[in-house]
């Protein structure tokens, strides 16, 4: 059975007394749920939010109107302000957020349905990664967290630069 990102991020975390925290849009708080699904997880996840309307990312996240009516929620400029929102409002170390267009509905010529976009925002950097999923809901929904949860660890191993 092979070792799920959830329990490598744990030890990582644990490790190097970290805390991570989340900003979910089209995820709806899975990627919340795969971390707190790890026992002992509370001792560095101090939260995540869902915020999948314009108005909660504003309010609770502190996304800017302007980046929202310029580049929409699953955009590359959205994403980073919703990782850099729950990095201040978790008093976190590392912060992921993930927006994106799970389907079937929603998609546009220039973002059909299964484009996502994951933030990743540390006092070391920020970073973007773009996806296309070619799923279902459901599939489309695991794809992104499974990504997100890569995103972290890649920064968490030294992978990003």
């Amino acid at each position: 059975m092979p070792v799920e990102l959830e329990n490598l991020i744990h030890a990582h975390l644990q490790a190097g007394d970290l805390k991570l925290s989340a900003a979910e849009s089209c995820t709806g708080g899975l990627v919340s749920h795969r971390i707190t699904n790890v026992a002992g997880s509370s001792a560095y996840f101090p939260g995540g939010i869902v915020a999948y309307s314009y108005e909660a990312k504003v309010r609770l996240l502190g996304v800017s109107w302007d980046t929202l009516n310029a580049h929409g929620a699953v955009s590359e400029a959205t994403v980073l302000e919703m990782a850099r929102g729950a990095l201040k409002l978790f008093d976190a170390d590392i912060a992921v957020s993930i927006s994106g267009i799970a389907g079937p509905g929603g998609g546009m010529p220039e973002k059909p349905v299964g484009t996502t976009w994951l933030g990743l925002s540390t006092s070391n950097g920020e970073w973007a990664r773009h996806f296309l999923w070619d799923g279902d809901r459901e599939q489309n929904k695991h794809r992104s967290s499974e990504a997100a949860l890569q995103f972290v660890l890649d920064y968490l191993e030294g992978k990003l630069k």
